[in-house]
C-alpha cells in the first residue's frame, strides 16, 4: 500500500501524529500530556488482542507484561521488546502493539517494559531499565543465546545500547536484534533530515530535536557514542535486522548503523521499504504484515537454520 493511499484523518493515524508534534525544541507540559494521551490511544486502536495471551507482572518498580501466542508457541526463546516514543512517552498498552506482533509473527514469547520517561527520568534510566529486565530473563533460566532484543525507534536506540553495555561488560549480547526505524544517531546531522523533510508523515527535525533535549538535556553533546549508539563500538554484536522505512528522516540512522556494523564483522540486514515510514509495522495494514513475515524469516534462519 503506497503512502499516498493512507487516510491520515483516520483516529489511529491521527494518534501517531499527535506523539510526533512537538513544534519547538523544548517538551512544554502541553505537549507531553498531548503526546501520552495519544500514544495511549494508538495502542488500544492497534494492539493486536485475540491471538495472544497478557499476562502482567512487575520487576522492582517496572511494570512489564508477558505476550505469548495463543497457537505455535514456542517458549524456549524470548524477544526483550523496548518500545518507541522518542523516551518521553509510552507505556505497556502502546508496547503491546508490536510486541503482539512479533509473538504472532514468531510464536515466541515477547517482554514488554514500561521504562522510565523523560524529562522525569533522564539518560540513562531507560537503558537502566532494560538491564534490570535483561538479568530478570537470566534469573528466570533462559541463556543469552535464547533471548532476542526488539525495538522500535527510540526502543531501537534503547537495545543497540543495551547489547553495547553488555558487551561493555563482557557480558554475552543476546541471540540477534531486530530493530524497526532505529534512533541512532543525536546528532541530527544527516542528510535524510533534508532529503525527506517533506515527505516524512510522522517525524519532523523539531521533534528529534526536542525529545533529544529532553532526554540528554541541552549541554550534553549528542555526538558521544553512549547518546549516539552509531558511533560507538559493534564488535561482537549479534546479527541484526534493520527496517526503515525510504521515506523517513531517519533513513540515514538505519543506513550508517548497517554500513557501521557490516564494517565491524557484524552479520547485519537492512530491509528497507518503499512504501514505508517511520515504524510503519504498527499499523494494521498489508505493507505491515509483510514487514512482520520478513521479520520471522530472519528469525528462522538465525535460529532454526543456523
Amino acid at each position: 500500500m503506497a503512502l499516498r493511499r493512507i487516510n491520515w484523518n483516520d483516529p489511529l493515524m491521527k494518534a501517531i501524529k499527535a506523539f510526533n508534534s512537538i513544534t519547538g525544541n523544548s517538551l512544554t507540559e502541553e505537549d507531553l500530556k498531548k503526546q501520552r494521551s495519544a500514544m495511549e490511544l494508538a495502542g488500544k486502536l492497534a494492539a493486536p488482542t485475540g491471538d495472544v495471551e497478557i499476562e502482567p507482572f512487575t520487576v522492582g518498580d517496572i511494570s512489564c507484561e508477558w505476550i505469548r501466542p495463543v497457537l505455535a508457541h514456542n517458549p524456549s526463546y524470548v524477544i526483550l521488546n523496548a518500545h518507541g516514543g522518542g523516551y518521553v512517552c509510552g507505556g505497556l498498552r502502546y508496547a503491546r502493539i508490536l510486541g503482539a506482533k512479533l509473538a504472532l509473527a514468531t510464536g515466541f514469547s515477547v517482554v514488554t517494559f514500561e521504562y522510565r520517561l523523560a524529562p522525569e527520568h533522564k539518560f540513562p534510566a531507560p537503558i537502566d531499565d532494560g538491564e534490570i529486565i535483561w538479568n530478570y530473563l537470566l534469573e528466570k533460566g533462559f541463556s543469552a543465546k535464547n533471548i532476542l532484543m526488539a525495538g522500535d525507534s527510540a526502543g531501537g536506540h534503547l537495545v543497540i545500547s543495551l547489547t553495547q553495555r553488555l558487551l561493555g561488560q563482557d557480558r554475552m549480547p543476546p541471540r540477534a536484534l531486530i530493530v524497526m526505524s532505529p534512533w541512532t544517531d543525536m546528532t541530527a546531522s544527516s542528510a535524510s533530515y533534508e532529503t525527506y523533510k517533506t515527505k516524512d508523515p510522522i517525524l519532523t527535525y523539531e521533534y528529534v530535536v526536542g525529545v533529544r533535549e529532553a532526554f540528554i538535556g541541552d549541554k550534553a553533546d549528542p555526538a558521544e557514542p553512549k547518546y549516539s549508539p552509531l558511533f560507538g563500538d559493534f564488535s561482537g554484536f549479534p546479527p541484526t535486522f534493520i527496517m526503515v522505512g525510504k521515506n523517513e528522516i531517519l533513513l540515514e540512522d538505519s543506513v550508517q548503523l548497517n554500513k557501521k556494523m557490516t564494517k565491524a564483522g557484524v552479520k547485519s540486514t537492512i530491509d528497507i521499504e518503499k512504501d514505508g515510514w517511520h515504524v510503519y509495522q504498527q499499523l494494521p495494514l498489508p505493507v505491515a504484515g509483510r514487514a512482520m513475515r520478513r521479520i520471522a524469516k530472519f528469525i528462522a534462519e538465525e535460529i532454526y537454520n543456523a
